[in-house]
């Protein structure tokens, strides 16, 4: 959730993540996001 959070944070206040285009900052937000909500998912489908 922190990810998540911490992400959109971001994304609010910067004109390049708003627009679609990561600055190195939101890259990296958006990375750890995205990697952890995939680890995530995947532990969900493990579980079924």
């Amino acid at each position: 959730m922190a990810a998540s959070t911490a992400w959109r944070t971001h994304r609010n206040t910067c004109s390049p993540c708003r627009s679609g285009q990561h600055c190195e900052t939101g890259a990296q937000l958006f990375e750890r996001f995205a990697r952890l909500q995939d680890a995530y998912l995947a532990e969900q489908r493990r579980k079924r």
